[in-house]
């Protein structure tokens, strides 16, 4: 899939939003990307995750022994990964604000790991998920998503292979520009609450 076949996907089910958004990265953004409205669809979300699959070299392919994806924005797309690649797919999450498995999930010494996510803007949330899996005891080999707001820029310690990447400009909170200022701030991420801020 190409970056325009791919940004139709998101226009085509309105998952490409405009306004003035707070990102779960804590930077603004006149541009958000809705992954779950573009994986809403199963048959979509296959193909997105295949086409992701293509992109991970074969000899690291190979090696992946499990899928785990941050909650809540990487659950679709890292369930649909481990269909595409063929292993069991898990996920961590943060109630009380640090990474974890919980609901029984567990990985042996050594396991070797894909992280996906759907959107990476700055890496914080995969750096973090990274250092949880590693303190359970499994090996990060590569991550992947959906998107890379970064443009390329992001550094997350591992190889990255995502299927686009974009760089809408973000800003951080003292950075925003009048003509965004101006923009009611809408928070449609996953993390730290409500939809409006």
């Amino acid at each position: 899939m190409t970056q325009d076949e791919i940004l139709s996907e998101f226009r085509n089910v309105d998952a490409l939003l405009e306004g003035h958004f707070l990102l779960s990265s804590g930077r603004h953004s006149a541009h958000y990307l809705q992954c779950a409205r573009l994986l809403m669809n199963p048959e979509r979300a296959g193909r997105i995750a295949l086409a992701i699959a293509q992109k991970i070299p074969r000899e690291v392919r190979n090696d992946i022994q499990a899928v785990i994806s941050p909650a809540m924005g990487g659950l679709i797309i890292g369930h649909e990964m481990g269909r595409a690649i063929g292993v069991d797919a898990m996920f961590v999450e943060r109630p009380e604000g640090v990474f974890g498995l919980r609901r029984g999930f567990a990985i042996e010494e050594g396991t070797k790991i894909l992280l996906v996510e759907d959107v990476v803007t700055t890496g914080l949330s995969s750096r973090e998920a990274i250092k949880a899996i590693e303190a359970e005891g499994g090996e990060v080999i590569a991550a992947a998503s959906v998107v890379d707001r970064s443009g390329g820029s992001v550094e997350l310690g591992v190889p990255f292979f995502p299927l686009i990447e974009l760089n809408f400009p973000t800003y951080a909170a003292d950075e925003v520009p009048e003509s965004l200022a101006a923009i009611p701030v809408m928070k449609p991420g996953s993390r730290n609450g409500p939809t409006t801020a």
